[in-house]
Protein backbone atom coordinates (compact mmCIF):
# COMPACT_ATOMS: atom_id res chain seq x y z
CA UNK A 1 0.00 0.00 0.00
CA UNK A 2 2.67 2.51 1.33
CA UNK A 3 4.70 1.60 -2.51
CA UNK A 4 1.14 2.00 -4.57
CA UNK A 5 1.16 5.57 -2.44
CA UNK A 6 4.95 6.76 -3.03
CA UNK A 7 4.66 5.70 -6.73
CA UNK A 8 1.20 7.33 -7.38
CA UNK A 9 3.15 10.48 -5.70
CA UNK A 10 5.86 10.30 -7.58
CA UNK A 11 3.54 10.19 -11.39
CA UNK A 12 1.64 13.28 -9.59
CA UNK A 13 4.91 15.00 -9.15
CA UNK A 14 6.21 14.16 -12.88
CA UNK A 15 2.92 15.54 -13.91
CA UNK A 16 1.93 18.28 -11.71
CA UNK A 17 1.80 21.00 -14.50
CA UNK A 18 -0.30 18.58 -16.52
CA UNK A 19 -2.71 17.71 -13.71
CA UNK A 20 -2.92 21.49 -12.99
CA UNK A 21 -3.80 22.59 -16.61
CA UNK A 22 -6.42 19.90 -16.54
CA UNK A 23 -8.00 20.97 -13.14
CA UNK A 24 -8.06 24.72 -14.35
CA UNK A 25 -8.55 23.87 -17.56
CA UNK A 26 -5.99 25.66 -19.07
CA UNK A 27 -4.90 23.43 -21.95
CA UNK A 28 -4.82 24.81 -25.16
CA UNK A 29 -7.82 23.40 -26.07
CA UNK A 30 -10.04 23.66 -23.14
CA UNK A 31 -13.28 21.66 -24.71
CA UNK A 32 -11.21 19.38 -25.73
CA UNK A 33 -14.10 16.83 -25.78
CA UNK A 34 -16.14 18.71 -28.40
CA UNK A 35 -13.21 19.40 -30.56
CA UNK A 36 -12.82 15.68 -31.06
CA UNK A 37 -16.15 14.97 -31.99
CA UNK A 38 -15.31 17.38 -34.58
CA UNK A 39 -12.49 15.89 -35.86
CA UNK A 40 -13.94 12.59 -36.06
CA UNK A 41 -17.01 14.02 -38.06
CA UNK A 42 -14.37 15.64 -40.36
CA UNK A 43 -12.70 11.86 -39.83
CA UNK A 44 -15.72 9.84 -41.38
CA UNK A 45 -16.37 13.00 -44.19
CA UNK A 46 -12.61 11.84 -45.48
CA UNK A 47 -13.22 8.30 -45.25
CA UNK A 48 -15.95 8.45 -47.72
CA UNK A 49 -13.48 9.52 -50.10
CA UNK A 50 -13.10 6.29 -52.67
CA UNK A 51 -10.04 8.01 -55.43
CA UNK A 52 -6.65 7.47 -55.44
CA UNK A 53 -4.28 4.95 -56.18
CA UNK A 54 -2.30 3.11 -53.84
CA UNK A 55 1.99 3.48 -54.52
CA UNK A 56 3.23 0.52 -56.33
CA UNK A 57 6.51 1.35 -57.84
CA UNK A 58 8.24 0.38 -54.25
CA UNK A 59 6.46 -3.27 -53.84
CA UNK A 60 6.24 -3.32 -50.52
CA UNK A 61 3.73 0.44 -50.61
CA UNK A 62 2.19 -1.58 -52.85
CA UNK A 63 0.82 -4.02 -50.07
CA UNK A 64 -1.23 -2.27 -47.88
CA UNK A 65 -4.92 -2.18 -48.06
CA UNK A 66 -7.05 0.88 -49.85
CA UNK A 67 -9.08 0.79 -46.85
CA UNK A 68 -6.35 1.80 -44.23
CA UNK A 69 -7.76 5.27 -42.77
CA UNK A 70 -6.26 6.76 -39.53
CA UNK A 71 -5.61 10.13 -38.24
CA UNK A 72 -3.75 11.51 -35.02
CA UNK A 73 -3.49 14.61 -33.36
CA UNK A 74 -1.06 15.67 -30.20
CA UNK A 75 -1.26 19.29 -28.70
CA UNK A 76 1.40 21.44 -27.30
CA UNK A 77 0.10 20.89 -24.22
CA UNK A 78 0.32 16.74 -24.43
CA UNK A 79 -3.74 16.28 -25.11
CA UNK A 80 -3.85 12.93 -27.44
CA UNK A 81 -6.78 11.66 -29.63
CA UNK A 82 -6.58 9.20 -32.56
CA UNK A 83 -9.54 7.34 -34.38
CA UNK A 84 -9.15 5.20 -37.38
CA UNK A 85 -5.80 2.76 -38.15
CA UNK A 86 -3.44 4.98 -35.75
CA UNK A 87 -1.87 2.49 -34.77
CA UNK A 88 -0.69 0.58 -37.86
CA UNK A 89 3.07 1.47 -38.48
CA UNK A 90 3.97 2.38 -42.19
CA UNK A 91 7.22 4.05 -43.29
CA UNK A 92 7.93 7.83 -43.24
CA UNK A 93 9.06 8.07 -46.81
CA UNK A 94 9.14 12.05 -48.01
CA UNK A 95 7.65 12.49 -44.39
CA UNK A 96 11.05 12.05 -43.25
CA UNK A 97 12.73 15.34 -45.70
CA UNK A 98 11.68 18.36 -43.28
CA UNK A 99 12.88 16.13 -40.19
CA UNK A 100 16.30 15.18 -41.68
CA UNK A 101 16.58 19.02 -42.61
CA UNK A 102 15.17 20.17 -39.05
CA UNK A 103 18.72 17.83 -37.77
CA UNK A 104 20.99 19.44 -40.18
CA UNK A 105 19.83 22.70 -39.12
CA UNK A 106 19.72 22.66 -35.81
CA UNK A 107 23.44 20.68 -35.47
CA UNK A 108 25.45 23.07 -38.64
CA UNK A 109 23.28 26.28 -38.79
CA UNK A 110 21.29 27.78 -41.59
CA UNK A 111 24.33 28.99 -43.09
CA UNK A 112 25.84 25.77 -43.73
CA UNK A 113 22.66 24.00 -44.49
CA UNK A 114 21.78 26.76 -47.31
CA UNK A 115 25.17 26.81 -48.93
CA UNK A 116 24.76 23.61 -50.46
CA UNK A 117 20.60 23.36 -50.87
CA UNK A 118 18.22 26.03 -52.06
CA UNK A 119 14.93 27.62 -50.48
CA UNK A 120 12.83 28.32 -53.14
CA UNK A 121 9.48 26.10 -54.71
CA UNK A 122 11.34 24.05 -57.66
CA UNK A 123 8.03 24.59 -59.98
CA UNK A 124 9.16 20.50 -60.80
CA UNK A 125 8.58 17.35 -60.26
CA UNK A 126 9.42 16.28 -56.82
CA UNK A 127 12.69 13.94 -58.16
CA UNK A 128 13.18 15.60 -61.55
CA UNK A 129 16.69 16.09 -62.33
CA UNK A 130 16.60 19.92 -61.56
CA UNK A 131 19.17 21.77 -60.02
CA UNK A 132 18.46 26.52 -59.32
CA UNK A 133 20.87 29.10 -61.09
CA UNK A 134 23.50 28.24 -58.48
CA UNK A 135 23.30 24.84 -59.46
CA UNK A 136 21.95 23.88 -55.89
CA UNK A 137 18.88 21.83 -55.20
CA UNK A 138 15.58 23.75 -55.18
CA UNK A 139 15.02 23.51 -51.56
CA UNK A 140 15.42 20.26 -48.68
CA UNK A 141 11.87 18.83 -50.31
CA UNK A 142 12.80 17.63 -52.93
CA UNK A 143 14.30 14.66 -53.90
CA UNK A 144 17.78 15.95 -54.84
CA UNK A 145 17.96 18.58 -51.81
CA UNK A 146 16.77 15.71 -49.49
CA UNK A 147 20.32 13.30 -50.67
CA UNK A 148 22.51 16.31 -50.44
CA UNK A 149 20.77 16.82 -46.95
CA UNK A 150 21.73 13.17 -46.14
CA UNK A 151 25.42 13.92 -46.92
CA UNK A 152 25.57 16.88 -44.42
CA UNK A 153 24.47 14.80 -41.10
CA UNK A 154 27.33 13.14 -39.44
CA UNK A 155 29.71 13.46 -42.32
CA UNK A 156 32.32 11.30 -40.61
CA UNK A 157 31.17 8.90 -38.90
CA UNK A 158 30.11 5.47 -40.48
CA UNK A 159 26.93 4.27 -41.83
CA UNK A 160 25.35 2.77 -38.77
CA UNK A 161 26.37 5.20 -36.24
CA UNK A 162 24.73 8.24 -38.42
CA UNK A 163 21.76 6.11 -39.07
CA UNK A 164 21.61 5.64 -35.10
CA UNK A 165 22.10 9.06 -34.25
CA UNK A 166 19.02 10.41 -36.68
CA UNK A 167 16.89 7.35 -35.12
CA UNK A 168 17.47 8.89 -31.89
CA UNK A 169 16.97 12.22 -32.58
CA UNK A 170 13.51 11.11 -34.33
CA UNK A 171 12.32 8.97 -31.39
CA UNK A 172 13.22 12.15 -28.83
CA UNK A 173 10.80 14.02 -31.37
CA UNK A 174 8.35 11.37 -30.45
CA UNK A 175 8.55 11.28 -27.18
CA UNK A 176 10.32 8.01 -26.98
CA UNK A 177 6.83 6.59 -28.78
CA UNK A 178 7.14 3.64 -32.02
CA UNK A 179 9.85 4.77 -34.35
CA UNK A 180 10.94 1.57 -36.49
CA UNK A 181 12.59 0.99 -40.01
CA UNK A 182 11.22 -1.51 -42.62
CA UNK A 183 14.41 -3.15 -44.06
CA UNK A 184 12.45 -4.53 -46.92
CA UNK A 185 11.31 -1.32 -47.97
CA UNK A 186 15.09 -0.03 -47.46
CA UNK A 187 15.53 -3.01 -50.02
CA UNK A 188 12.93 -1.69 -52.26
CA UNK A 189 13.92 1.41 -52.69
CA UNK A 190 17.81 0.18 -53.72
CA UNK A 191 16.78 -1.90 -56.16
CA UNK A 192 13.76 0.42 -57.33
CA UNK A 193 15.35 3.94 -57.11
CA UNK A 194 17.32 4.23 -60.99
CA UNK A 195 15.50 8.18 -60.55
CA UNK A 196 17.07 8.87 -57.16
CA UNK A 197 20.79 6.98 -58.28
CA UNK A 198 20.53 9.60 -61.75
CA UNK A 199 20.08 12.33 -59.41
CA UNK A 200 22.70 11.21 -57.59
CA UNK A 201 25.21 10.93 -60.41
CA UNK A 202 23.68 14.49 -61.44
CA UNK A 203 24.46 16.16 -58.14
CA UNK A 204 28.28 14.81 -58.41
CA UNK A 205 28.48 16.04 -61.66
CA UNK A 206 27.84 19.24 -60.11
CA UNK A 207 29.67 19.16 -57.68
CA UNK A 208 26.88 19.74 -54.99
CA UNK A 209 27.54 17.73 -52.37
CA UNK A 210 30.78 18.87 -49.65
CA UNK A 211 34.13 17.44 -50.23
CA UNK A 212 34.84 13.89 -49.57
CA UNK A 213 31.24 13.20 -49.36
CA UNK A 214 30.59 9.55 -50.87
CA UNK A 215 27.26 9.90 -52.98
CA UNK A 216 26.64 6.51 -52.48
CA UNK A 217 26.70 6.43 -48.93
CA UNK A 218 24.29 9.58 -49.11
CA UNK A 219 22.09 7.93 -51.60
CA UNK A 220 21.67 4.27 -49.32
CA UNK A 221 21.01 6.83 -45.92
CA UNK A 222 18.48 8.67 -47.64
CA UNK A 223 17.00 5.06 -48.50
CA UNK A 224 17.09 4.63 -44.77
CA UNK A 225 15.59 7.44 -43.76
CA UNK A 226 12.56 7.01 -46.04
CA UNK A 227 12.32 3.56 -44.72
CA UNK A 228 11.71 4.82 -41.55
CA UNK A 229 8.54 3.85 -39.38
CA UNK A 230 5.99 5.84 -37.76
CA UNK A 231 2.28 5.28 -36.91
CA UNK A 232 -0.25 7.92 -36.45
CA UNK A 233 0.28 8.48 -33.10
CA UNK A 234 4.32 8.67 -32.78
CA UNK A 235 3.74 10.97 -35.66
CA UNK A 236 1.33 13.58 -34.21
CA UNK A 237 4.45 13.47 -31.15
CA UNK A 238 6.69 14.59 -34.15
CA UNK A 239 4.59 16.88 -35.74
CA UNK A 240 3.55 18.26 -32.32
CA UNK A 241 7.15 18.87 -31.69
CA UNK A 242 7.39 21.47 -33.95
CA UNK A 243 4.15 22.76 -33.17
CA UNK A 244 6.02 23.40 -29.82
CA UNK A 245 9.29 25.37 -30.96
CA UNK A 246 11.20 21.95 -30.87
CA UNK A 247 10.00 21.07 -27.01
CA UNK A 248 8.39 17.57 -27.05
CA UNK A 249 5.49 17.98 -25.47
CA UNK A 250 5.12 14.17 -24.05
CA UNK A 251 8.10 15.02 -22.34
CA UNK A 252 9.45 18.43 -22.42
CA UNK A 253 12.50 17.79 -23.58
CA UNK A 254 14.09 20.50 -26.28
CA UNK A 255 14.61 18.18 -29.09
CA UNK A 256 15.53 21.21 -31.91
CA UNK A 257 16.60 24.81 -31.93
CA UNK A 258 14.13 27.41 -32.56
CA UNK A 259 16.04 28.13 -35.85
CA UNK A 260 15.63 24.79 -37.32
CA UNK A 261 12.21 24.90 -36.77
CA UNK A 262 11.16 28.15 -37.74
CA UNK A 263 13.08 26.81 -41.31
CA UNK A 264 11.46 23.93 -41.27
CA UNK A 265 8.18 25.43 -40.92
CA UNK A 266 8.88 27.98 -43.76
CA UNK A 267 9.87 25.40 -46.44
CA UNK A 268 7.34 22.64 -45.49
CA UNK A 269 4.69 25.74 -45.95
CA UNK A 270 5.81 26.70 -49.48
CA UNK A 271 6.86 23.26 -50.66
CA UNK A 272 6.09 20.37 -48.60
CA UNK A 273 3.37 18.93 -50.79
CA UNK A 274 5.00 18.46 -53.67
CA UNK A 275 3.13 20.35 -56.86
CA UNK A 276 -0.02 20.78 -54.62
CA UNK A 277 2.25 23.44 -52.65
CA UNK A 278 0.76 26.67 -53.73
CA UNK A 279 -2.51 25.40 -53.23
CA UNK A 280 -2.13 23.75 -50.20
CA UNK A 281 -1.14 26.62 -48.97
CA UNK A 282 -3.44 28.89 -50.48
CA UNK A 283 -6.65 26.95 -49.23
CA UNK A 284 -5.45 24.93 -45.68
CA UNK A 285 -2.46 27.69 -45.15
CA UNK A 286 -0.25 24.89 -42.86
CA UNK A 287 2.94 23.47 -42.86
CA UNK A 288 2.62 20.41 -43.98
CA UNK A 289 4.52 17.64 -45.56
CA UNK A 290 3.24 14.05 -47.65
CA UNK A 291 4.68 11.67 -48.34
CA UNK A 292 3.92 8.23 -50.77
CA UNK A 293 3.15 5.98 -48.16
CA UNK A 294 -0.26 8.17 -48.12
CA UNK A 295 1.36 10.22 -44.86
CA UNK A 296 0.59 14.15 -44.10
CA UNK A 297 2.20 15.28 -41.40
CA UNK A 298 0.44 18.34 -40.60
CA UNK A 299 1.36 21.29 -37.88
CA UNK A 300 -1.04 23.78 -36.35
CA UNK A 301 1.69 26.36 -34.96
CA UNK A 302 1.63 26.78 -30.86
CA UNK A 303 -1.22 24.62 -30.99
CA UNK A 304 -1.04 21.13 -32.07
CA UNK A 305 0.83 18.51 -34.51
CA UNK A 306 -1.16 16.11 -36.84
CA UNK A 307 -0.16 12.65 -38.90
CA UNK A 308 -2.80 11.55 -41.38
CA UNK A 309 -2.31 8.50 -43.33
CA UNK A 310 -4.56 6.70 -45.80
CA UNK A 311 -2.51 4.99 -48.69
CA UNK A 312 -4.19 5.77 -52.22
CA UNK A 313 -2.64 9.18 -53.73
CA UNK A 314 -3.91 11.49 -56.49
CA UNK A 315 -2.34 12.11 -59.10
CA UNK A 316 0.07 14.57 -57.87
CA UNK A 317 1.29 12.15 -54.99
CA UNK A 318 -0.66 12.92 -51.81
CA UNK A 319 -3.16 11.02 -49.90
CA UNK A 320 -6.64 11.76 -51.36
CA UNK A 321 -8.35 11.46 -47.26
CA UNK A 322 -5.57 13.67 -46.13
CA UNK A 323 -6.19 16.50 -48.23
CA UNK A 324 -9.52 16.25 -47.85
CA UNK A 325 -9.64 15.78 -43.84
CA UNK A 326 -6.77 19.08 -44.01
CA UNK A 327 -9.43 21.13 -46.19
CA UNK A 328 -11.96 19.77 -43.79
CA UNK A 329 -10.13 20.82 -40.95
CA UNK A 330 -9.38 24.43 -41.90
CA UNK A 331 -13.55 25.28 -43.26
CA UNK A 332 -14.43 24.55 -39.67
CA UNK A 333 -11.55 26.16 -37.67
CA UNK A 334 -9.80 28.65 -37.62
CA UNK A 335 -5.97 27.75 -38.03
CA UNK A 336 -5.61 29.03 -41.43
CA UNK A 337 -2.29 31.49 -40.91
CA UNK A 338 -4.26 34.26 -42.09
CA UNK A 339 -7.38 33.47 -40.31
CA UNK A 340 -6.50 36.11 -37.29
CA UNK A 341 -6.65 38.91 -39.33
CA UNK A 342 -9.13 41.39 -38.32
CA UNK A 343 -12.68 42.01 -39.53
CA UNK A 344 -12.05 38.24 -41.19
CA UNK A 345 -15.01 35.48 -41.04
CA UNK A 346 -14.99 34.48 -38.28
CA UNK A 347 -14.52 30.51 -37.59
CA UNK A 348 -15.11 28.04 -34.67
CA UNK A 349 -11.84 29.06 -32.48
CA UNK A 350 -11.22 25.73 -30.01
CA UNK A 351 -8.50 27.81 -28.30
CA UNK A 352 -10.84 29.79 -26.93
CA UNK A 353 -12.78 28.81 -23.54
CA UNK A 354 -17.07 29.15 -23.95
CA UNK A 355 -17.06 31.39 -20.70
CA UNK A 356 -13.68 32.91 -21.26
CA UNK A 357 -14.99 36.49 -21.85
CA UNK A 358 -12.95 38.87 -19.72
CA UNK A 359 -15.81 41.54 -19.42
CA UNK A 360 -18.90 39.37 -18.52
CA UNK A 361 -16.19 38.11 -15.25
CA UNK A 362 -15.63 42.00 -14.72
CA UNK A 363 -19.41 42.73 -14.89
CA UNK A 364 -20.38 39.75 -12.70
CA UNK A 365 -17.74 40.69 -10.48
CA UNK A 366 -18.85 44.65 -9.57
CA UNK A 367 -22.12 43.13 -9.37
CA UNK A 368 -21.35 40.84 -6.32
CA UNK A 369 -19.47 43.97 -5.09
CA UNK A 370 -21.50 46.23 -5.16
CA UNK A 371 -24.72 43.94 -3.72
CA UNK A 372 -22.41 42.73 -0.81
CA UNK A 373 -22.41 38.62 -2.34
CA UNK A 374 -19.54 37.76 -0.13
CA UNK A 375 -19.41 33.93 -1.24
CA UNK A 376 -19.50 35.01 -4.61
CA UNK A 377 -16.76 37.62 -4.08
CA UNK A 378 -14.62 34.26 -2.13
CA UNK A 379 -14.98 32.20 -5.26
CA UNK A 380 -13.12 34.72 -7.17
CA UNK A 381 -9.98 33.77 -7.25
CA UNK A 382 -7.64 32.98 -4.26
CA UNK A 383 -8.28 33.93 -0.42
CA UNK A 384 -5.90 35.59 1.21
CA UNK A 385 -4.78 32.58 3.47
CA UNK A 386 -4.36 31.26 -0.37
CA UNK A 387 -2.01 33.82 -1.06
CA UNK A 388 -0.07 34.29 2.01
CA UNK A 389 0.40 30.01 1.94
CA UNK A 390 1.82 29.95 -2.08
CA UNK A 391 4.42 32.57 -1.39
CA UNK A 392 5.59 30.96 2.02
CA UNK A 393 4.46 34.09 4.46
CA UNK A 394 4.62 31.86 7.27
CA UNK A 395 3.22 34.68 9.69
CA UNK A 396 0.11 35.62 7.83
CA UNK A 397 -0.93 31.94 6.96
CA UNK A 398 -0.52 31.72 11.39
CA UNK A 399 -2.88 34.73 11.94
CA UNK A 400 -4.64 33.66 9.15
CA UNK A 401 -5.32 30.54 10.34
CA UNK A 402 -6.04 31.72 14.04
CA UNK A 403 -8.57 34.04 13.08
CA UNK A 404 -10.75 31.25 10.53
CA UNK A 405 -10.70 29.40 13.90
CA UNK A 406 -12.12 32.30 16.13
CA UNK A 407 -14.13 33.22 13.17
CA UNK A 408 -15.79 29.57 12.71
CA UNK A 409 -16.94 29.38 16.46
CA UNK A 410 -18.23 32.62 16.48
CA UNK A 411 -19.64 32.44 12.59
CA UNK A 412 -23.58 33.17 13.81
CA UNK A 413 -22.40 36.10 15.91
CA UNK A 414 -19.80 37.72 13.51
CA UNK A 415 -21.52 36.95 10.11
CA UNK A 416 -24.26 39.58 10.00
CA UNK A 417 -21.57 41.85 11.12
CA UNK A 418 -18.88 40.88 8.43
CA UNK A 419 -21.40 41.17 5.82
CA UNK A 420 -21.96 44.62 6.66
CA UNK A 421 -18.52 45.92 6.95
CA UNK A 422 -17.97 44.37 3.52
CA UNK A 423 -20.68 45.60 1.92
CA UNK A 424 -20.12 49.31 3.04
CA UNK A 425 -16.51 48.89 1.76
CA UNK A 426 -16.98 47.26 -1.60
CA UNK A 427 -19.83 50.43 -2.04
CA UNK A 428 -17.02 52.99 -1.44
CA UNK A 429 -15.02 50.93 -4.31
CA UNK A 430 -17.77 51.41 -6.61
Amino acid sequence: MICDIHIGGLCVGNNIMLLTKAFRKKFIIPNFEEFTQQIDKMYDSAQQQEGGQVADYIPQLAKFSPDLWGVSLCTIDGQRHSVGDTKVPFCLQSCVKPLEYAIAVHELGSERVHHFVGKEPSGCKFNKLSLNEDDKPHNPMVNAGAIVISSLIKPHSNKAERFDHVMEFLKSMAGTEYVGFSNATFQSERETGDRNYAIGYYLKEKKCFPDNADMIAALDFYFQLCSIEVTCESGSVMAATLANGGICPITGERVLSAEAVRNTLSLMHSCGMYDFSGQFAFHVGLPAKSGISGAVLLVVPNVMGMMCWSPPLDRLGNSVRGIHFCQELVSHFNFHNYDNLRHFTKKHDPRRRSDDDPNKSVVNLMFAAYSGDVSALRRWGNTPLDDAMQFGHDVVVSVLQQYQCEYTDNNLQCDTEEQKTTLDTLKSIV
